[in-house]
């Protein structure tokens, strides 16, 4: 199975056999193939029962729920890892959802869209207009988008909730590049935090 790069990168960052809960989790691509190439106590929650059942199909198990009401309901350090894929820029509470990903798991990896990248800056300025690109595809009124970021603004949030940054991967057009620049240069980002 080929996974999209920010799911390779994230995939990376999961040790063998780790407990992992997946939030936002689609179809279970992601946890289909950790559970298959690293043997992994794989979960997951999502809010579309269309994704629940896909991923129940899979053979995983998987909840319907909301992110920003049902992480409470998670004891503290239930999974080493807890995963946030292209999911925080739809979070009503982004800053409330971080800190239930680290207070649930002993690490979180997050990834999302860079809405510092050159090309949404140029969209705007150039344009006047939300870009339409390849990572991110609908027009701003049909996104699930609410709370744009950037790798900036990602790094300040996390400092402010006193979150360490174990790692990142920053990705453009699919392929990993290095930290120079990333804030614009880079299209998706990946993050591995921890208390």
């Amino acid at each position: 199975m080929t996974l999209r790069a920010d799911l390779a990168a994230i995939a990376d960052a999961v040790p063998p056999g780790a407990r992992v809960l997946d939030i936002g989790c689609g179809d279970g691509a992601l946890l289909a193939y950790l559970r298959d190439s690293k043997g992994v106590d794989a979960r997951g929650i999502d809010v579309s029962a269309a994704n629940v059942a896909g991923a129940v199909a899979r053979g995983l198990s998987v909840v319907q729920g909301d992110a920003d009401a049902d992480l409470a309901d998670y004891p503290d350090a239930a999974f080493d890892m807890v995963i946030l894929s292209d999911t925080l820029q739809a979070m009503q509470r982004p800053a409330a959802v971080l800190a239930e990903l680290v207070r649930i798991g002993r690490r979180g990896v997050v990834s999302f869209p860079n809405f510092g990248h050159w090309r949404v800056r140029a969209a705007l300025a150039f344009g006047g207009h939300m870009p339409v690109t390849k990572s991110l595809p609908v027009s701003w009124h049909e996104t699930p988008n609410i709370h744009f970021c950037t790798i900036d603004d990602f790094r300040a949030l996390a400092a402010e909730l006193g979150l360490r940054v174990e790692s990142a991967a920053f990705l453009s057009g699919g392929v990993r590049r290095g930290p120079a620049l990333a804030n614009l240069l880079a299209e998706q980002a990946v993050f591995v935090l921890a208390r």
